[in-house]
């Protein structure tokens, strides 16, 4: 009867681990890949909305802001992905800042600009 029990109890873990696994996404760097309003709560000048697009070439991720309305990209200085999270470093109205961004969903990330003001981005299609 105890060799009945620990059988049933291996098979109902591993039926629900196999099942735990099965439902598991693994974060991709692709997930940031493309176009992003990425807004920014309550900064010294108020809320902004910044148009961002970031691409990977040669397995390096790239990124790119528009700080105007005039459309033309700038280049980020640096974007890195690791363990989930996007990390930017930019200049903007001239000021050295970095963003950090989790993903919320497919749609959405959210994290902050300078680990001080709240950022939420949202895919744009």
């Amino acid at each position: 009867m105890k060799k009945l029990t620990n059988i049933l109890l291996i098979t109902l873990f591993v039926f629900g681990a196999s099942l735990g696994l099965s439902s598991f996404k693994a974060f991709t760097p692709e997930y940031f890949e493309g176009k992003w309003a990425v807004t920014v709560l309550d900064t010294p000048q108020g809320t902004a909305t910044i148009p961002m697009r970031f691409e990977t070439v040669d397995g390096k991720t790239k990124g790119y802001f528009m700080e105007d309305a005039s459309g033309t990209e700038i280049e980020m200085s640096s974007v890195s992905i690791s363990e989930g999270a996007l990390t930017a470093y930019f200049t903007i109205q001239g000021y050295d800042v970095y963003l950090n961004l989790k993903k919320v969903d497919d749609e959405n990330a959210a994290g902050s600009l300078m680990d001080m003001f709240t950022a939420e981005a949202k895919k744009v299609k």
